[in-house]
C-alpha cells in the first residue's frame, strides 16, 4: 500500500518531507542577476556581483521572523519590502517611493514567473522514485509564491502536504512547523525523513523535533543518496 512500505528493519519510513530553496529548487543565474534586471528596468544601474553579496548578507541578518503561530499579514510582502530595501541601501541606492513602489512589485512577482527557478538536476527522478511508496511533503520557510512555481516546475502534485512559514507563521528550526507536516501526513517523527541543505534550520531542526535527517551538502551530497539513505533506515 502506498505510504506503508513493508520493512523488517529498526524503523518503518511512512514519510519524507522536503526542504524547498536550496533542496529541490534553485535559481541558476543568481538573485544579483534577477535583481539587476528588473532594477534596470526602473532606471537605477547595479553590478550584479554586488548585489547578489548584498542580497546573501541581508537575508542572513534578518534571521527567523517572529513566530506569531497565524498566518503572517501580506503573505510575509511587508519583511520582503524591507529586506529589499537594504539590499538598495547596502548597493548605494536609496530611490524614492514612487521609484521604489513600482520596482519592488515587479521584483516580488517576479520570483514567482516561470523560468526563474529549476529543479535541481537529480529532484525529479528522485521524487518519481519515492512517490510510489511514500507519502511526500514540503517543509519550507517560503511563501505562497512557492505553489506556482512547484506547479511549473511540474512536481506540485507529488506532495500531499506543503507548509510554509508565512502560513504557519513559523520559521524552521522552530519544530511547530515540522509538527504541522508530520499532522497533515498523518505520521509520526520516527516515520519520517527531511532532507534539507541547510545545518541549523534542517538538519538540527528535524532532529530535534524527532525526525530523522538527510544532509544535502551541495555540490558533494545533492538528493541522489536520498532513496538508499531511506532503504538503510529501513
Amino acid at each position: 500500500m502506498r505510504g506503508f512500505p513493508l520493512t523488517s528493519g529498526l524503523v518503518t519510513i511512512r514519510a519524507i518531507l522536503f526542504d524547498a530553496a536550496g533542496t529541490l529548487i534553485h535559481i541558476p543565474r543568481g538573485v544579483g542577476w534577477h535583481y539587476r534586471q528588473v532594477a534596470a528596468r526602473h532606471g537605477l544601474d547595479l553590478e550584479e556581483k554586488r548585489l547578489g553579496a548584498a542580497f546573501g548578507a541581508a537575508f542572513k541578518a534578518a534571521g527567523p521572523r517572529v513566530a506569531t503561530g497565524v498566518s503572517r499579514p501580506d503573505d510575509d510582502k511587508l519583511w520582503w519590502r524591507a529586506l529589499v530595501r537594504q539590499v538598495l541601501a547596502a548597493c548605494g541606492q536609496e530611490p524614492a517611493d514612487s521609484v521604489y513602489d513600482g520596482m519592488f512589485e515587479e521584483l516580488y512577482a517576479h520570483f514567482a514567473e516561470p523560468g526563474v527557478w529549476v529543479l535541481y538536476p537529480e529532484a525529479l527522478g528522485v521524487l518519481e522514485a519515492l512517490h510510489p511508496r511514500y507519502k511526500l511533503g514540503v517543509v519550507s520557510n517560503f511563501d505562497r509564491r512557492l505553489y506556482p512555481v512547484l506547479e511549473d516546475l511540474g512536481v506540485r502534485g507529488y506532495f500531499e502536504a506543503i507548509v510554509l512559514s508565512s502560513e504557519m507563521g513559523v520559521d524552521k528550526p522552530d519544530r511547530r512547523i515540522f509538527d504541522a507536516a508530520l499532522s497533515a501526513l498523518g505520521v509520526a517523527p520516527a516515520e519520517t525523513v527531511h532532507a534539507g541543505d541547510e545545518p541549523v534550520q534542517d538538519w538540527h531542526a528535524a532532529e530535534a523535533a524527532g525526525l530523522h535527517a538527510y544532509r544535502v551538502e551541495r555540490p558533494a551530497r545533492g538528493l541522489e543518496g536520498l532513496p538508499e539513505y531511506v532503504r538503510e533506515l529501513q
